[in-house]
């Protein structure tokens, strides 16, 4: 099968695929799902939620031999020169047991909490983003996390010791013609007898190059006996026709070990399928509903080094008399990155504190975390270059060589830049995000915008959903943000005074859901193609999260007496950026140019505008888009490697 000859998925069977995966109920309550529906819950995360102090010990005491790790074993400079993280280096985070730090120490983990999970991610993140991104893929979406979550106490007792401390360990779903929409998917596993036999190529194998074992999520086919659909494996590199046929190269993360993988005719014993046949997508996501903590962790752990080498240069750099902070359109910037910070570590802390209580669903908490981390943390990396100016731009080893302090600002800004892409680009997670924020409408009126509906189907649904909207709509009209003394724990003596901040949050909660409503009333079962609408909301959604979040770390900080004016300074001016950011989305909810848009873009595909095109030209080489997935053995060699003991 090439990739050209996939088979054909129509948009609605792609929709049903996706659907069908998602988590459906609400078991537990979430404030950000509250919060899109104009409710503002700050019950739900004030006070501050706190690690237990066993935990804390135990993070704590990890984070000092990671430490010292990085400091005195960890060359980040010899890593982006050879594109690659050296093999003694591995070896020594798995002697550390940085391979088993989510891992319960029954099967030789550290059993740490998300919390200082990310904590150790952010840390060592900083020094080498490559080694941050071999551990996450590791343990956020490898074998580990689908496996505590839903394998069997023998598949627990197999693989989570390897996995502790000497097997890494990968997650493959993408294929060359397979991105976001998992309906096409081509990779299969076909029963056969006790096993399965998996062929197909999947692509942009993070730790594949290097992986000892793979969570593989592969097509089975329905039939007597087997329910089908998509499917979790666990799958050994080491298994006769598993070939790691290239290992990509990327502008940025030049140490990632990703890759092209290819199966043909791998036989996996059903002993080793996570869940029952067709629960795969359900596995996946349920895994990167704390999964995807981890990219803005690293990203928080960006903004702290983007904040350090911020404040020394500007510090040092004079100009026209002044070091170059005090010239305001340099200090907009510092300000910016500082106060941009402090709430990306509210917003990942708080996430990942109540992933540990699990009394809270955070699905939409922590994807987001990773929406506003990844976003925030590229806007910080720019900023950062700007202010380095040309040594901004110029690589750490020129510096180097020409005397210079080896600052890889510019490196930062390409490593950051796939986290707009990782674990589901921004305009995914736009999608996916506003799918959950709207579930509470479709879940009473639905069927009434659904064309295949039946009229008593409609009508059934219109009656449900005048009764919510009945009870709904009056709550959105007035609130607490409206009292002017509201939230008066916030404005301490001696602090800014941070209560018109939740003010405005509960305020533009409602005023959210409101233009939800609306537009779900204008546009009805066109909803779902306003991409350009639902983003916005979304990322209104992310900004009053965020502001929420570095509120309540503010006023956590002030009452354990660690740095709280200072907090709520910063917590202040955070609030102050973003709500100028969230009243320019609120605007562009409604005055916007996406209609005109559409119209160029269909131009453009029609050729309309080609004549633009000319006077450059293309120095792409030859060769297909998508490179072709057809199953069959290998005719490459194979560049999969073992780490060496040292």
């Amino acid at each position: 099968m090439t990739a050209s000859s996939v088979r054909p998925v129509s948009e609605r069977e792609a929709r049903q695929v996706a659907e069908a995966a998602r988590e459906q109920v609400w078991h537990k309550p979430s404030f950000a799902k509250e919060l899109f529906l104009g409710r503002f819950r700050l019950d739900l995360i004030h006070p501050h939620p706190a690690p237990a102090p066993d935990d804390v010990r135990r993070g704590e005491k990890f984070l000092e031999k990671l430490r010292e790790f990085c400091e005195t074993r960890v060359d980040a400079a010899r890593i982006e020169r050879e594109a690659k993280i050296p093999d003694e280096t591995v070896q020594g985070l798995k002697e550390l047991g940085a391979l088993g730090m989510k891992i319960d120490p029954k099967y030789g983990g550290a059993g740490l909490t998300q919390v200082y999970y990310n904590k150790a991610l952010a840390l060592a993140g900083s020094v080498s983003p490559a080694i941050g991104a071999l551990l996450s893929a590791h343990q956020s979406i490898g074998v580990p996390q689908p496996l505590k979550l839903f394998g069997t106490q023998e598949q627990k007792d197999t693989f989570l010791p390897r996995c502790a401390r000497t097997d890494i360990s990968a997650f493959l779903l993408t294929e060359p013609d397979v991105g976001s929409d998992p309906a096409r998917l081509a990779t299969t596993a076909v029963p056969d007898g006790d096993d399965y036999i998996l062929d197909g190529v999947k692509l942009w194998t993070t730790n594949g190059v290097v992986a000892d074992l793979l969570v593989v999520m592969a097509r089975v086919p329905a039939s007597e006996g087997h329910k089908g659909g998509i499917t979790a494996f666990v799958v050994e590199t080491a298994s006769e026709g598993v070939t790691v046929e290239h290992r990509n190269a990327f502008m940025g993360l030049r140490g990632l070990e990703n890759g092209v993988t290819r199966f043909h005719r791998v036989r996996v014993p059903a002993a080793n399928r996570i869940g029952p046949e067709g629960a795969g997508l359900k596995i996946a996501l349920t895994t990167l509903n704390t999964g995807r903590l981890s990219l803005p962790a690293m990203c928080a752990g960006a903004g702290k080094w983007c904040l350090k080498i911020a404040r020394e240069w500007s510090a040092a750099r004079e100009q026209w008399g002044k070091p170059i902070a005090r010239h305001e359109a340099v200090g907009a910037k510092i300000s910016f990155i500082a106060a941009t910070t402090f709430a990306l570590e509210a917003v990942i802390d708080l996430a990942s504190q109540m992933a540990d209580e699990d009394r809270n669903d955070i699905r939409i908490e922590a994807a987001l975390a990773k929406l506003y981390g990844s976003e925030m943390a590229w806007r910080m990396a720019d900023e950062l270059v700007q202010i380095r100016g040309g040594r901004g731009f110029e690589t750490a080893a020129s510096l180097a060589a020409r005397g210079e302090r080896a600052v890889p600002a510019e490196q930062m800004l390409r490593d950051l830049r796939i986290n707009r892409i990782f674990e589901g680009s921004t305009e995914i997670m736009h999608l996916l995000i506003a799918r959950e924020a709207v579930d509470a409408h479709l879940s009473v009126a639905g069927d009434l915008i659904d064309p295949d509906k039946s009229l008593s189907d409609k009508g059934r649904a219109a009656a449900k959903a005048g009764g919510f909207y009945a009870r709904w709509l009056p709550g959105l009209v007035t609130g607490t943000g409206q009292l002017p003394r509201a939230y008066a724990e916030f404005r301490p003596p001696g602090h800014r005074d941070l209560s018109p901040h939740l003010r405005y949050v509960e305020r533009s909660a409602r005023k959210l859901a409101r233009s939800t409503f609306y537009a779900m009333s204008r546009w009805q079962g066109r909803m779902e193609t306003k991409q350009g609408f639902l983003g916005r909301i979304v990322d209104i959604g992310a900004e009053l999260f965020a502001m929420s979040a570095a509120c309540v770390r503010a006023e956590m900080l002030r009452t354990t007496g660690d740095h709280g004016v200072e907090a709520y300074q910063l917590a202040d001016v955070f609030c102050r950026q973003a709500r100028i950011r969230a009243e320019e989305l609120f605007e562009r909810l409604w005055t916007n140019t996406d209609d005109l848009d559409r119209k160029v873009v269909s131009g453009v595909l029609a050729g309309s505008y080609t004549w633009l095109e000319d006077g450059v030209l293309d120095p792409s080489g030859d060769g297909p888009w998508i490179a072709d997935a057809t199953p069959g053995p290998a005719t490459k060699d194979n560049v999969h490697r073992r780490i060496s003991r040292a």
